[in-house]
């Protein structure tokens, strides 16, 4: 085991501190408040913190085995519960206590923060969180630690449904790294750049992969991130590849898109941002009713007698025969 901490500042930390605890590699997550100015002597409180002239956030200090689970995991969960583009509140929380942060303890983490902050900030038009070293850290009164444990119906603007996906991450982003930009371009083919870093489309019926259905899973064309399975790829007529889930939901980045007059939602990877497609509801073909309708261009195919060669073996139990319907 390997012992690192990260303090995180994501809204109400009663929240925060319960979605980390779920993430398999965590070993304790503690609600506190970071780097404010607390000069009195006696010890900071709760109250302090509310009147918004101590300069703290309410934080979670987070220990992890990075054996298990690496900062880029726990750092991208945490920007799929918080909304970084608000100042000073989260949820219906308002107040400098609230403010967003990440705050390191030493050089190699500051890296990491930087380089998935620096993906995070294309996915908004706005990005408020702060990045700074730890300065101090008190532990929160007894009566704020494991609050959802011993409050399960207690308020948090992370939802029970957040809390149980962060529970069951099967794939790390660390292994997927998005590279350089001038790599993209040497390695991806005009359609494949054109879908995958411009958002394009490609032609329905007219795709590598519509009618494609051996087993294997489909990873991110540009980062190698595992993405979906052929088990849950089923035949639809819409003319791209369609699946009813992803291997792994956290890989996956839903965000509304309104482009062309329409309101969809589309579908992004997680540790590259590469653009991948849509998903829609209550399709009559899908075995779930849920159609992840993804470009062929934005995926490679690892046949499941590869998986292992390639360095996904840890996935081929996860991997079964096509929902393939019969024309």
């Amino acid at each position: 085991m390997k012992k690192e901490v990260i303090y995180l500042a994501g809204g109400c930390f009663w929240g925060l501190e319960k979605y980390m605890q779920v993430i398999p590699g965590v070993l304790d997550a503690v609600s506190g408040y970071a780097n404010g100015v607390w000069e009195k002597e006696r010890a900071l409180t709760y109250k302090d913190v509310c009147t918004g002239l101590t300069g703290f956030r309410e934080t979670v200090k987070v220990e992890y085995d990075s054996e298990r689970v690496s900062l880029e995991a726990l750092l991208f969960s945490f920007f799929s519960v918080i909304d970084p583009t608000v100042e000073n509140r989260q949820g219906h929380d308002i107040g400098s206590q609230y403010q967003t942060g990440i705050y390191y303890v030493n050089e190699e983490q500051e890296a990491v923060i930087n380089r998935i902050a620096g993906l995070e900030k294309e996915r908004y038009s706005r990005f408020v969180v702060e990045i700074a070293p730890l300065k101090v850290f008190y532990a929160a009164e007894e009566e704020h630690q494991n609050y959802l444990t011993r409050n399960p119906g207690g308020y948090c603007h992370i939802s029970p449904g957040q809390i149980a996906l962060a529970g069951k991450m099967l794939v790390d982003p660390a292994k997927y790294k998005r590279p350089a930009k001038e790599e993209i371009k040497r390695r991806l083919t005009p359609e494949q750049l054109h879908v995958t870093q411009e958002s394009g489309t490609e032609p329905p019926f007219r795709n590598t992969y519509w009618d494609f259905f051996e087993k294997g899973i489909y990873v991110d064309v540009v980062s190698g991130e595992p993405l979906f399975s052929s088990g849950d790829k089923y035949a639809s007529n819409c003319g791209w590849p369609a699946f009813c889930r992803g291997i792994d939901a956290n890989a996956l980045f839903l965000t509304s898109d309104d482009s062309h007059g329409m309101q969809r939602v589309e579908v992004r990877s997680r540790a590259a941002n590469s653009h991948l497609g849509h998903v829609f509801a209550d399709d009559p073909e899908s075995p779930n009713g849920i159609r992840f309708c993804i470009n062929s261009a934005s995926l490679r195919f690892i046949p499941y007698d590869k998986m292992e060669e390639e360095g996904y073996g840890y996935l081929m139990d996860k991997v079964k025969e096509s929902h393939r319907v019969s024309g």
